[in-house]
């Protein structure tokens, strides 16, 4: 009797997610991460070492720790608590994602140890201010790439893909518990500018990301859908969809218009819709995510 041997076919392989599309986007999300890596490094060494406060996330651990133990340099530090972080990212994340993040962590550990720049701002407030716009975009710049710098940026990521949590919201969080460790370190009034420097450099951080290519969700009402929907289709070349609806107190049948587009062409939107019915019924919601290659806002990680 012959032995019959079944092989699974080709679509059943596991994917292997490549380290990088074309040479140029390599290179360019490269530069994003050492572009980052350099800002960072500035607010640490620049602004928050020489004024005697922290900031949130790994980082600020590590700037903790090198009150403590400062004959290590801070980016060494930081490479050290790391390590446990990449054993998660290897489980959660893309590979692409994860060789990418070793990479920004390896390059924010060299301009931890090279850029020294001193920021003077006689002010205290306003350098915990300019502190967390310089993270906030350092941040925001790597996290454009296909990885970031480590440390916090692997855990936002995870949650994000897995929860669709902002990467803001994620930072703002888990930083209120590192907080807690920061006012044994410092005192109050540290406390307070670090709690300053992780809001703004929160806020940052989404607007880098997600602020210019935040798409909105439109629904439209009128009686005059039709001419509404060619302009759409025909003016910001964007899709619509028709739902059929009836109106709860009239009960007459009504077509809502549903369309998603990015944040910069609501105002044409809204231009169009005004021109054929000023009377319409327009409502305008954020999104979180939008998933499509052509409308979709998704991180490529």
């Amino acid at each position: 009797m012959e032995e019959t041997v079944l092989h699974k076919p080709d679509a059943a392989k596991k994917y292997i997610q490549p380290l990088y599309t074309t040479p140029q986007q390599l290179l360019l999300d490269l530069v994003q991460i050492f572009a980052g890596s350099v800002l960072c490094a500035l607010a640490v060494n620049g602004i928050l070492v020489p004024k005697n406060f922290a900031t949130g996330g790994i980082t600020g651990l590590c700037i903790i720790l090198h009150r403590f133990i400062p004959f290590l340099n801070i980016g060494l530090i930081y490479l050290l608590v790391n390590i446990p972080l990449f054993l998660l990212a290897w489980l959660y994340v893309g590979r692409r994602f994860f060789v990418y993040s070793i990479i920004g962590t390896l390059s924010f550990t060299l301009c931890m140890a090279l850029v020294q720049v001193p920021i003077v701002i006689e002010d205290t407030f306003l350098s915990a201010l300019l502190a967390g716009i310089i993270l906030g975009t350092g941040a925001g710049i790597a996290l454009r790439s296909s990885g970031s710098q480590g440390g916090l940026d692997i855990l936002s990521v995870m949650l994000l893909r897995r929860f669709s949590i902002t990467l803001g919201n994620t930072v703002l969080t888990v930083n209120i518990l590192v907080l807690s460790l920061i006012a044994l370190a410092y005192s109050l009034d540290a406390l307070l500018y670090t709690l300053i420097v992780i809001y703004v450099s929160s806020k940052m951080t989404n607007i880098m990301v997600t602020g210019l290519s935040q798409r909105k969700a439109v629904f439209i009402i009128s009686p005059h859908w039709e001419a509404i929907s060619r302009e759409i289709l025909k003016d910001i070349r964007r899709g619509v969809t028709v739902i059929d609806g009836r109106g709860g107190f009239t009960g007459k049948e009504e077509h809502i218009l549903y369309t998603v587009v990015p944040i910069m062409e609501i105002g044409q939107m809204k231009n169009i819709v005004r021109q054929i019915d000023p009377d319409a019924f327009v409502v305008i919601s954020s999104t979180l995510e939008v998933m499509n290659n052509r409308i979709g806002n998704q991180p490529h990680w």
